[in-house]
């Protein structure tokens, strides 16, 4: 065990904290002394450096190089740093931007960050207090910086955090840029070969200012675009509205917004409201886990809401659920059903002067989108998971003079036009708000209009799960199940043969037996497609220690009466084919 002994011994030497040192000291000790827990905890800990995955980094806060730690931090700031000063000759007038979450190390994480850009002579625009994410992206562009850092973990659970950042565009980091920056933190020095600069030092050179401390000039600026975004005129018919922050960052904002489009009287709930990194009344703080939503929910029963809506920690994501129609309940709405309702409503009523509209969805999102762009003649993209594949999308597009006006994951990730270069779930919850109003206004609901897009384009049911394999163990049984689907790829899903078969990781697809490149950037992502349009994508997660697959089944529906029996049969033949795959991958 040398070598993460070595290397642990080595993260002690230069570990700026004092918690994080203790805790490492512990464990090593243990370790030597023929703990195995220890030892595997070591390995685990010291297995290689945090990877740059879905826009940078992300992991759980402890001590170790495959951790989030203050070391972590400042190393891939001085690696950003320099990335900057490399390339950009104006990065020490423009600056970056830096906002945070709020979990518990976000703030502290922040400061280690500003401290470090300051040290390289790189000025910060710094959010003085936990702001959406989203934010985070508008600003960068809006305030002419060089880049952007947020820290946050989204919604991973309480003992996690991240590190993401932001190009001049607002867009998320991308290749080459990733692999630029993962290249100077493989070569970052020891922690006191690096310059930090103190708050009020660099405050007094020049260094250091805070965003929005005396005014909201940014957040003005922000509302004001959705306000100009909006594709319905404020209606005087009344839509009661539930919401909760799951102990986020996205409550005041987010009132701020449906205030100026005519929203009044939100009912929040308050135990969620305010920013709690320890997710005090949730599991975890993922609005897709079973029981998140638990508490809106109940508050939309008590006060008769028609739209409940939900954002995740740090406001990107959006969870919508609304009365089932049969007056027993809520119904809480897919990310697919979210993404396709604003789609179809940017598709019909945004105005962009004549331009093709553009939408952009993922390879694991629902295929229902390419069907319903094709029936409208609009422009449509297909990109791998992450949104900053469906924001370089998006730029591709618009430098060939198309106009995006939407896309979406289905990982309850929304992008309403070009106002942020990222999912935003305070920018969607405003605009499915909009839309509810205006389709009650009209003696109609969000469900009617799902159900009348499946008629109208084809039905199209997701049957989605994951497992979540944690440690090197883990690891290597995802490994081991991607490794067994490229060699002995699917034949068929359910009775229909597969005839596409896309193998991101090599950059070819197979079309009934002819092997073509793809333009799809490498990714560990396999795709097989059966005559009949049903898909199945398997992919490990990128921030996750997780195996995901995505399983869509297609029918035809004549009427919107028949879909709840449609889905029905999908949902049945969907569960017996994801038991049948687990088992056959040695997964289960």
């Amino acid at each position: 065990m040398p070598g993460p002994v070595a290397d642990a011994r080595a993260f002690l030497a230069e570990d700026p904290d004092p918690e994080t040192r203790r805790e490492l000291r512990e464990i090593l000790e243990r370790a030597e002394a023929g703990d195995e827990t220890a030892r595997r905890d070591l390995i685990d800990r010291f297995s290689g450096p945090l990877e740059f995955g879905t826009a940078g980094l992300r992991g759980r806060v402890e001590a170790g190089l495959a951790r989030m730690n203050r070391l972590v931090v400042m190393k891939a700031t001085w690696a950003l740093g320099t990335h900057l000063l490399e390339e950009d000759t104006q990065v020490a007038h423009r600056g970056v931007v830096v906002g945070f979450d709020g979990r518990r190390s976000s703030r502290g994480f922040a400061e280690d960050a500003a401290a470090v850009f300051a040290g390289l002579g790189i000025p910060v625009r710094l959010f003085p207090d936990p702001v959406p994410t989203p934010l985070v992206s508008f600003a960068v562009p809006l305030l002419e910086a060089a880049a952007g850092v947020v820290i946050t973990a989204s919604h991973n659970p309480a003992q996690d955090n991240g590190y993401k950042v932001y190009l001049a565009s607002g867009a998320q980091i991308a290749p080459p840029v990733d692999a630029a920056v993962a290249a100077h933190i493989a070569a970052a020095p020891a922690l006191d070969a690096i310059s930090r600069e103190s708050p009020p030092d660099a405050a007094a050179d020049g260094l250091r200012q805070l965003i929005d401390a005396t005014d909201h000039a940014v957040e003005d600026a922000y509302l004001e675009g959705l306000a100009r975004g909006a594709l319905h005129p404020v209606e005087p018919t009344p839509l009661r509205i539930a919401y909760t922050a799951l102990h986020g960052v996205g409550q005041r904002l987010l009132v701020r917004a449906l205030a100026r489009a005519g929203f009044w009287g939100v009912a929040a709930v308050s135990s969620q409201a305010d920013p709690d990194g320890t997710f005090s009344t949730v599991r975890f703080p993922n609005p897709e886990e079973p029981g998140a939503m638990e508490r809106v929910l109940a508050l939309a029963e008590e006060s008769g809401a028609e739209l409940v809506l939900a954002n995740d920690p740090d406001a990107d994501r959006l969870a919508a659920a609304v009365p089932d129609g049969t007056g027993r309940g809520y119904r809480v709405l897919s990310g697919n059903e979210v993404g396709v309702l604003l789609a179809d409503d940017a598709m019909e009523h945004a105005e962009v002067g004549g331009r093709r509209k553009l939408v952009v969805t993922t390879v694991v999102s629902s295929s229902l989108l390419s069907r319903m762009a094709r029936d409208r003649n609009v422009a449509y993209r297909e990109t791998l998971t992450g949104f900053k594949w469906i924001v370089d999308a998006a730029l591709q597009g618009e430098a060939l003079g198309e106009a995006f006006v939407f896309g979406y994951e289905e990982a309850l990730g929304y992008c309403a036009g070009a106002l942020v270069r990222d999912k935003d779930g305070i920018g969607a919850a405003l605009r499915l708000a909009e839309l509810a109003r205006h389709l009650k206004a009209r003696g109609s609901t969000l469900l009617e209009r799902v159900d009348e897009l499946l008629v109208a384009h084809g039905l199209s049911h997701p049957v989605q799960w994951s497992l979540t394999m944690p440690g090197p163990e883990g690891r290597d049984r995802i490994h081991g199940a991607m490794d067994a689907l490229r060699t002995r790829p699917l034949g068929r899903i359910g009775a229909s043969p597969v005839v596409r078969v896309l193998n991101a990781s090599t950059g070819e697809e197979t079309v009934e037996g002819q092997r073509r490149s793809i333009e799809l950037p490498r990714s560990d992502l396999l795709t097989f497609e059966s005559k009949d349009g049903a898909r199945l994508t398997v992919r490990p997660s990128g921030t996750e220690p997780k195996i995901k697959f995505y399983l869509e089944l297609v029918g035809r529906v004549g009427r919107t009466d028949d879909v709840p029996a449609a889905r029905a049969r999908l949902e049945e033949e969907g569960q017996g084919l994801r038991r049948s795959l687990v088992r056959d991958l040695g997964l289960g």
